[in-house]
């Protein structure tokens, strides 16, 4: 696994009751390309199966001053000026945002996983100290099959580079994206989470969701198409 984008930005804004298609399609339509453009990398644009009117986005950049460079054009550029405040319109809240890092070297979210089986899911710890967040995600990856997890991170410790921006402060957190079972059945650290989010993609995310059993079948057919001995 690779992951050339190891800061993320983990968005969740809780909307104006019944406005959450409507932030979708001007997102889709306005922020995609023109955020991908100035070299950052949107992993996933989500709706949240158990809350309707909460909007969760993924963005990753390379490093902590690239990010500060990107945001600063995205957020000072005609595409936000323009459209900036009809999306801030639908929101009642845009400031619960982790920023975040590579749990383990290679363990981001790898820009060729597009597919992905059901459910997905974003678990999310919270601990007091850093040492305890490492201590946490070590375990868990320790004890998850590597098929489940897509990724997983914790929280950046560098200063946050685009304070017009807040993310939270105050807590370490250990965050770890699974697919294809349910996170209880994975390992039981999943029952101390403080937040597991069970997540639905827009049309035009990145990670988009595969049936578990389509994607058995495909595997079989792959497997019955090859030589005899393979």
């Amino acid at each position: 696994m690779t992951s050339e984008f190891p800061i993320v930005e983990l968005r969740q804004y809780v909307l104006r009751p019944g406005r959450r298609d409507e932030l979708i399609h001007l997102f889709e339509r306005e922020f995609v390309e023109s955020q991908e453009a100035l070299g950052m990398k949107l992993f996933g644009l989500f709706c949240d199966r158990e809350r309707p009117d909460y909007f969760i986005w993924m963005r990753g950049f390379r490093d902590m001053e690239s990010r500060r460079g990107a945001l600063e054009q995205f957020y000072d550029g005609p595409v936000w000026k323009a459209h900036g405040a009809a999306a801030n319109a639908t929101m009642i809240d845009s400031d619960n945002v982790l920023l975040l890092r590579n749990a383990q070297p290679g363990r981001g979210l790898d820009l060729a996983a597009t597919n992905v089986a059901v459910p997905l899911h974003c678990v999310i710890f919270s601990s007091a100290g850093a040492s305890e967040c490492d201590r946490l995600s070590r375990q868990f990856l320790n004890e998850v099959p590597p098929q489940h997890v897509l990724a997983a991170y914790v929280t950046e410790s560098s200063a946050n580079t685009f304070p017009r921006l807040p993310v939270r402060a105050g807590a370490n957190h250990f965050v770890v994206f699974t697919s294809g079972v349910q996170p209880a059945d994975l390992s039981s650290l999943a029952l101390r989470a403080s937040q597991i989010i069970d997540l639905i993609p827009t049309k035009r995310s990145r990670l988009q969701l595969t049936p578990a059993g389509s994607e058995r079948r495909l595997q079989q057919r792959r497997l019955s198409q090859l030589p005899p001995g393979t």
